[in-house]
């Protein structure tokens, strides 16, 4: 398979979030697709990669540092909110959680 079509692909699901089974058929078996990035990944190919094209990005003035996050794609742990707690034992089998006291 062709390494471009391969790496089309990547970067097709990156953009969009997309599935990896809903990648268009363009980019080849979705399923190739996912093997590479997934070997990719492992063995430090898409680190070389993404840090070659920074360089060229950096050296041609052409890198976009721009983000955007909102409450849509992003979300807190339902967890996240209140004070710090910790974990204690009962006689319920279970674990019981209770705030944890301040110390100041």
């Amino acid at each position: 398979m062709d390494d471009r079509r391969v790496v089309n692909g990547m970067l097709f699901k990156a953009k969009t979030g997309v599935a990896w089974r809903d990648l268009p058929e363009r980019y080849g078996p979705w399923k190739t697709v996912y093997n590479r990035f997934w070997r990719w990944s492992r063995n430090g190919t898409l680190t070389t990669l993404v840090s070659r094209v920074r360089v060229v990005a950096e050296a041609i003035d052409e890198l976009d540092r721009e983000v955007s996050v909102d409450s849509s794609i992003v979300r807190a742990h339902q967890h996240a909110a209140g004070a710090r707690r910790t974990t204690a034992s009962h006689t319920g089998g279970g674990r019981a959680v209770r705030r944890a006291q301040r110390t100041s």
